[in-house]
Formats: structure tokens, C-alpha cells, sequence
């Protein structure tokens, strides 16, 4: 059982996740180090993120479905490829070997912080579509739904960027609809994940509170200030800690 002090650290890193994931996506790099930094083991922290994770993108999708900025109708195959991919990640992430997936962690997160500090900012504005809805599904949606199962952190900012790139959606759309497809990835995750009693519950518990606060403000700055992106400290908190993490397996 982790102590106060933990849990209450690792409430505020949930909010800060929560807050950062729903406008720019990426929450995951901030909380998943600090989730190994508790003491959980790989794959009990994937599936501690996932159970924590869930509410803050629940929180996200209902408020953009709420205030008007989702299209349910023509999200709905792309939500259900990428509850399928994750399912499948999920799965898989489980028969790794535990010492293997504790290196690969960091140097994922070393990689996806150095691609959102090289990463173009993207446009406001609506552009042409590239790929229809059928394709970007069992695209973009099955493959980055697996990822996120698999392991997760920036799968939300990956769909919002395939949104603009290849649906020509503004920021704002994009961001809205990639909250409903990474519902979708972490609720499935989380059902593989149950059953395998990975989960650390007082811990997913206090995060999900942080979760549902940080969520429910950076959905509301996204609806009333646009793509204001939080990337430098994304970037700053996920190499640091990523950087500790690697002198404590090599150093």
C-alpha cells in the first residue's frame, strides 16, 4: 500500500495528466513514470494507467460530445477499430517478459519526447480529406488502438494528428474526436487487463479523481481557447524522468 504522501503526489500528477492529455494528448508520459517511480511493476503500471486513465478520457469525450464538437455517427467505426486494437495490445503486453518491457518503457518514452519537441505545430483550420472513413478506421484506428493497449502514452495526440492530417479536421475537432477513440482504447485495455489482477485499486482510484478534475478543466480551455498545447512540459517531465529511470537500470 503506497502512503499519503505517494497517493497524494500521485493525485496531482493524475490531474496534470489528465489536464495535458485532453488538450494536446500525451498524459500517459507523465503518468506512467510516476507510476514506475512508486514502485509498480511494468505491467501493473500499464494497467494501473489504463484503469486511472479511462475516467480522465471518458471525462473528455462527454464534454466534447456534450458541448456539440463530436460526430458520433461518423466516429463510431473508428471508436469500435480502436477498442479492438487495444484489446489486442492489451493481450499481448501481458506475455512479454517483465524485465524486457521495464527497458523498453523509458526508451519509448525518451522517443515520444523527443517526437513531440520535433513535431510541427498543426493548423486551426479545416483542410481537404485525404482518406475516408472506412480506411482511416482500419487504420489509423485499429493500428494506434493497439498501440495504446500495448503501451499507450501520445496514442491521443497520434489520433488527433491523423484527424487533422487525414480527415482534414481543425485542432479543435480532432482533439474532440480523439478523446472518444482513446476511451475506447483504455476502456478495452482495462477489460483484458482485469482479469489478470494487474491492477494496483487504491492507487487507479486516487489517480482517477485527479483524472476527472485534470480532464474536465483542459477539455473546457480546449472548447474556449483552441490547440493551446502544453509540449514543453510534456517534454521536460518525460525525459527527466525518463533519464532517472535509465541511470537506475544502467547507472
Amino acid at each position: 500500500m503506497a502512503s499519503i504522501e505517494v497517493l497524494s503526489l500521485l493525485f496531482l500528477v493524475a490531474l496534470l495528466a489528465g489536464f495535458v492529455d485532453s488538450i494536446a494528448g500525451g498524459g500517459g508520459l507523465i503518468s506512467i513514470p510516476a507510476l514506475l517511480w512508486a514502485g509498480l511493476g511494468p505491467v501493473a503500471t500499464l494497467a494501473t494507467n489504463k484503469a486511472q486513465a479511462v475516467f480522465g478520457s471518458g471525462t473528455a469525450a462527454l464534454n466534447f460530445i456534450h458541448k456539440g464538437q463530436v460526430d458520433l455517427r461518423a466516429a463510431a467505426l473508428a471508436a469500435a477499430c480502436s477498442f479492438g486494437g487495444a484489446a489486442l495490445g492489451a493481450l499481448l503486453v501481458q506475455r512479454l517478459d517483465s524485465a524486457f518491457l521495464g527497458r523498453l518503457i523509458p526508451v519509448f518514452l525518451i522517443a515520444f519526447a523527443l517526437y513531440f519537441l520535433r513535431s510541427p505545430r498543426v493548423s486551426d483550420l479545416d483542410s481537404r480529406r485525404r482518406l475516408g472513413a472506412v480506411a482511416f478506421a482500419l487504420t489509423l484506428g485499429l493500428g494506434l488502438g493497439f498501440y495504446d493497449g500495448f503501451f499507450g502514452p501520445g496514442a491521443g495526440t497520434f489520433f488527433a494528428m491523423g484527424y487533422v492530417a487525414l480527415q482534414g479536421y481543425n485542432l479543435r475537432r480532432a482533439t474532440a474526436h480523439s478523446k472518444l477513440l482513446n476511451f475506447a482504447s483504455n476502456l478495452a485495455a482495462l477489460l483484458v487487463f482485469l482479469p489478470g489482477g494487474h491492477i494496483v485499486w487504491p492507487v487507479a482510484l486516487v489517480m482517477a479523481a485527479g483524472q476527472l478534475l485534470g480532464a474536465w478543466l483542459g477539455s473546457h480551455l480546449v472548447l474556449r481557447h483552441g490547440s493551446a498545447l502544453v509540449r514543453p512540459v510534456l517534454v521536460v517531465v518525460s525525459l527527466a524522468i525518463s533519464a532517472k529511470l535509465l541511470w537506475g537500470q544502467f547507472g
